[in-house]
């Protein structure tokens, strides 16, 4: 069911229900004026598919037309979508709907290869000649050409006002995540959006071009799986442990094409940034999408950031009532979990932390949609305040929001960014993807060497990952990461907490 539309700033506005539905008197901490409609019990992810399809009802297994409320892109597929847009719909032919298209370079940006230097002019073109508002330039002149400078370095910002850095961070940052709404974006990360209440995914440059022209796109409904989460995090397990320790228990491949609902006392609990932690790392267990259930945190945030960025206003949020199906349904205690590692070669071979401290560690990484948010980086300052890190670490923040932030965030008469600095930290204001996903050779903190272990706070740890393909990835807490980074092997960061 949805309340009725939401504006930004306060009430929403009454919707008269159509007669598939069934009005009910508001529950106490409904929004002010809202009306609901069920639809027939179905969970937080079939009840939105049903209303982009224009269905008073779905089921898993069904093939339904969802419309597409916003497509979003970057310079790694941006340019493979527009080839295939132009290629099906003509040279000459306009987008769908230029409001609803967002196109953020964020991958291979920082380097001085030319072929993906050139990927962000081909975005700056084709936004050009469509007028498209939403476009996060890395530098300013519309005109211009985009060419990182190796001589000035990695560490010092290159980029222009509108740089927006990683996009799946960057879009709530720019108001452009709104709960009961349809996300598609050409990267598996995409389901990061879940945590503001909204059917996120990530699909194909073939799919993507076809929604850049039609602004909608086929879809199978997903069956649902529910995560019910009791209980409050302990010190030193943050969000990441949670994924992890619930994709160790299901297998990097058990939710294959399965939405994650995350439901429960405990997720209700969970900060915005804990909540888009757990749903980015939907994919890492094969999922199509990770979805939390907006509440006065979600509209909170979500108001806060449509106002500062004058972006839409309205929204419609979804509530599963009834008796939902789901074909797994599993309750978690928070209280009970532990910093945990994601072992080589897989984000579902999972170990606890404390039973790690044999494996030697040769670099240490921060950063990325996963854990490069600044509530990440101030956890991993917490534990590195005061002292020196035994390897070689490396922080990209995530955008140029928390770069800022980590200037002004004080910690005990210090700049986050100088504590972290100060601990040994190789730290870059060129917010970026990065080494994530490794990139060409002179991307900054690329594991180049075989044989190497690097501790990482990103979300994806199979062979070649981060670079070489001889090298290990073990995925880890920023906690437990900046613990490692003390120690040179991996570390239970409650020894410093």
């Amino acid at each position: 069911m949805f309340p009725g539309p939401r504006r930004a700033g306060g009430s929403s506005a009454s919707l008269a229900a159509p007669t598939s539905g069934t009005l009910l008197a508001l529950p106490a901490g409904c929004v002010s004026g809202c009306a609901l409609l069920i639809f027939c019990s179905m969970t937080l992810t079939e009840t939105i598919l049903a209303r982009a399809s224009g269905r008073r009802h779905v089921a898993p297994g069904e093939n339904v037309w969802v419309q597409a409320d916003l497509l979003l892109t970057h310079d790694v597929c941006g340019p493979g979508t527009i080839g295939v847009f132009h290629r099906e719909f003509g040279r000459d032919a306009k987008v769908w709907d230029r409001q609803k298209i967002v196109i953020i370079p964020d991958h291979y940006i920082f380097t001085a290869d030319s072929l993906s230097n050139r990927n962000v002019d081909i975005l700056r073109d084709f936004v050009r000649e469509q007028g498209l508002p939403y476009f996060y330039d890395v530098i300013d002149d519309p005109q211009g050409h985009w060419k990182f400078d190796a001589s000035r370095g990695q560490l010092k910002r290159q980029y222009g006002g509108r740089f927006a850095g990683v996009c799946h961070t960057a879009m709530p940052e720019k108001g452009h995540v709104r709960p009961g709404e349809v996300l598609f974006g050409t990267d598996s990360h995409t389901c990061m959006a879940g945590a503001f209440g909204e059917f996120a995914t990530g699909i194909g440059n073939t799919d993507a071009g076809f929604v850049m022209g039609t602004g909608k796109l086929l879809l199978k409904v997903p069956e649902t799986m529910r995560f019910y989460l009791e209980g409050e995090l302990p010190r030193g397990v943050m969000a990441k442990d949670v994924i992890l320790h619930v994709i160790g228990a299901i297998g990097f491949d058990g939710a294959t094409y399965r939405a994650m609902q995350w439901d429960g006392p405990g997720a209700s609990a969970l900060s915005i940034d804990d909540r888009m932690t757990i749903a980015n790392m939907a994919i890492e267990a094969g999922g199509k999408n990770g979805i939390f259930a907006a509440d006065q945190k979600t509209f909170d945030f979500v108001d806060a950031r449509c106002r500062a960025n004058g972006t839409k206003a309205d929204y419609q949020p979804a509530v599963a009532e009834g008796e939902q199906k789901f074909v797994y349904d599993e309750k978690f205690d928070l209280s009970k979990l532990e910093p945990t590692v994601a072992m080589h070669p897989d984000p579902g071979n999972r170990a606890l932390a404390k039973t790690l401290g044999h494996i030697h560690l040769d670099r240490a990484y921060i950063g990325s949609c996963t854990g490069g948010k600044t509530s990440d980086f101030l956890a991993f300052a917490e534990v590195v305040k005061g002292r020196r890190v035994a390897i070689d670490t490396f922080g990209v923040p995530a955008t140029p929001q928390v770069v800022d932030d980590l200037h002004k965030a004080q910690l005990g008469g210090q700049s986050a960014w100088s504590v972290l600095e100060s601990a040994g930290v190789q730290m870059t204001e060129n917010a970026s993807c990065a080494a994530c996903l490794g990139g060409p050779a002179d991307t900054f903190g690329r594991v180049n060497k075989p044989g190497l272990n690097c501790i990482s706070a990103t979300n994806r740890n199979f062979p070649g990952r981060m670079g070489n393909k001889e090298s290990k990835v073990f995925l880890a807490s920023p906690y437990t990461v900046a613990a490692s980074a003390l120690t040179g092997r991996i570390t239970d960061p409650r020894e410093f907490l």
